[in-house]
Order: structure tokens, then C-alpha cells, then sequence
């Protein structure tokens, strides 16, 4: 079985990459559940009746252009996935930025909890306080850059929920926040993004370890022809859980953050508990859970894509031995 190799930096590049490839894969589902979040939490207004249905009403009010990249993914189309995509500037440079800490962290951080045995079955006092604390640190980078992204998304032409479109850009999006308010604005949503990132991560690392250190025992016997392809597949069954595991556990979180970094109301309380005690009230668990299926849609291919990429780039960058 490949372990990871102390290789400082490293960590760091492949981490990088296995973002960009989350981003490609994932940001579609994405903008469908920050849609659904924003407008299916309100008390008055549209309601989406599901995830299909905002997906059908992004594609046919976007435009019409298809893009070649996206015509390969989808097949020949009448309805542009650009709408899908909006936002995914800020997306893709958080993304890239984030991954690129939370695995680089997460690995020196676990490096020198267990004293340089990288052979040691996974272990919850070292992967949990690892995971955890990469999570943390990332979530005051993250927290930026995921206001933008929704704010983004949230914009449209979508006849069925009140068109508007206040930002040209991302970075006209983080200027005008900046001007109206100010640095700290950037940074709204932040309890929330550090609530989700530390405890997401420590659920999804466990999940990840566990099922990764149980696949390559099983298949420990396979010859070195198929290795390849059993690496791959547990690093897409491992990755794929750990995503669906993180979500399971943090989307209350997710959905307060959305709501709290998109309120146009200045005197709506950051207080993601309190945020979700309101949904609570209205809408019961179901409405803490708004966005689930577009959320877990994402988080199996997305994660699947991010760790097969990740472990591969590792390998390419010689911090895994065979």
C-alpha cells in the first residue's frame, strides 16, 4: 500500500491540482445548491421545487451559446452551461488555494503526530486533531472567496426568481463589498466557514483514511498489472464516501453561511446557530437540509475526482513509495 512520504512542499502542488479538478467536476452542483439555499429558505418569495427544476431553469434562461469544453461533458445541447458555471473564477482560486493548504496541512500535521511511522493504521487522536486543524486554518481563505462565489450565483436571469445583476465580475463583486463593507465584509459568514471546514474535514479525513486503509488490505494481493486501476477505483470509493460523509455532517453549517454571505439585510445576525433555530422554526430539518440533493450529487464525483487526482499527482511528485 503507497504511503506518504515527508515531502514538504509537495503536498502542497498536489493538493493544488486536486482543487482545479474539484472545481471542473463539482461547480455545477454547487451553483444549483447555493441557489436552492438562498431562495428556498426565505420566508416569502419563489421556491424552487427541487434541484432538477433550478437546474432546468439556470440551462433555459443563461443563454443559448453552448461552450465547446462543456459540449464534450454534455453532449450536444440547446441550453448553455455557462449559467452553471457563474461564479466559478473565485471558485477555482479558493478551491485551489484551500486544497493546497488542507492537504498540505492535514499531512505535516499527521507527519508529526505519529513520529514519522507513515505504515501505522489510521488512528482517530492523529487523523481527527490533523484534519480538524487544517480546516480551521483554511476556513479564513476559504471564507473570502466562497462570498464572492455565492454572491455570483445567486445572480441571473432566471425569470422566476427577481433578475438582478449588482456585480460585473468578481472582482467588481470584492471591490463593492469592500467599499459598502469594508474589509471585515469579506470575511461575513466567517464563524460559519470555520464551524464547517474544521469539523467537515476531520469527518471527511476519517472517512477517507479508514476506507483507504481497509480497500488496499483487501486488494493488497492484486498483481502489480492492476494496481493502477485498483489504486483509481479506491481512491474514487474512498474520496466519493468521505465527501458524501462531510456533507451529511455540515450542510446545516453550509446552508447558514449561504444565507448569512448572500442577505442583502445588514442586520441579520452571523450567528449560524441562531440562522438555523429560524429555518428550524419554518421549516423543520428539512429546510436546515435544503440543497441535500445537489450537495450530494456534487460530493461523490467531485471528491472522487479530487482524491484520484490528488494521489496520482503525489505519485508523479515521488511523495508516495509503492
Amino acid at each position: 500500500m503507497g504511503e506518504i512520504e515527508n515531502s514538504g512542499y509537495k503536498h502542497y502542488v498536489a493538493g493544488l491540482i486536486s482543487g482545479v479538478s474539484m472545481v471542473i467536476v463539482g461547480h455545477p452542483f454547487d451553483t444549483v445548491k447555493v441557489k436552492l439555499q438562498k431562495h428556498n429558505t426565505e420566508a416569502n418569495g419563489f421556491k424552487y421545487r427541487g434541484g432538477f427544476h433550478c437546474t432546468t431553469r439556470i440551462l433555459k434562461t443563461e443563454g443559448i451559446v453552448v461552450l465547446i469544453l462543456m459540449v464534450a461533458v454534455y453532449g450536444s445541447q440547446s441550453h448553455d452551461v455557462r449559467g452553471l458555471y457563474r461564479g466559478a473564477t473565485p471558485s477555482f482560486v479558493g478551491m485551489a488555494i484551500e486544497s493546497s493548504l488542507v492537504f498540505g496541512i492535514y499531512s505535516q500535521t499527521k507527519q508529526a503526530l505519529q513520529g514519522g511511522d507513515f505504515n501505522k493504521k489510521p488512528e482517530p487522536h492523529i487523523v481527527i486533531p490533523s484534519a480538524a486543524f487544517a480546516g480551521s486554518i483554511i476556513s479564513f481563505v476559504l471564507c473570502p472567496s466562497e462570498l464572492v462565489k455565492c454572491r455570483m450565483q445567486i445572480q441571473g436571469t432566471d425569470s422566476v426568481v427577481p433578475a438582478y445583476r449588482k456585480y460585473s465580475g468578481p472582482l467588481n463583486c470584492a471591490i463593492e463589498t469592500v467599499k459598502t463593507e469594508g474589509v471585515k465584509g469579506l470575511f461575513r459568514g466567517g464563524v460559519a466557514t470555520f464551524s464547517r471546514e474544521s469539523i467537515g474535514n476531520a469527518v471527511f479525513f476519517s472517512t477517507y483514511e479508514y476506507l483507504r486503509h481497509s480497500l488496499h488490505i483487501q486488494f493488497k494481493d492484486y498483481s502489480s498489472v492492476n494496481k493502477n486501476l485498483v489504486d483509481v477505483g479506491i481512491g474514487i470509493v474512498s474520496g466519493g464516501l468521505g465527501g458524501i460523509a462531510f456533507w451529511s455532517a455540515v450542510l446545516p453549517l453550509d446552508v447558514a453561511k449561504t444565507i448569512i454571505q448572500t442577505t442583502p439585510d445588514k442586520d441579520l445576525t452571523r450567528n449560524p446557530f441562531k440562522i438555523l433555530k429560524s429555518i428550524y422554526r419554518r421549516s423543520g430539518l428539512r429546510g436546515c437540509y435544503t440543497g441535500l440533493g445537489p450537495t450530494v450529487s456534487r460530493a461523490f464525483p467531485a471528491n472522487a475526482a479530487a482524491i484520484v487526482t490528488y494521489e496520482a499527482a503525489a505519485k508523479l511528485l515521488g511523495i508516495v513509495r509503492d
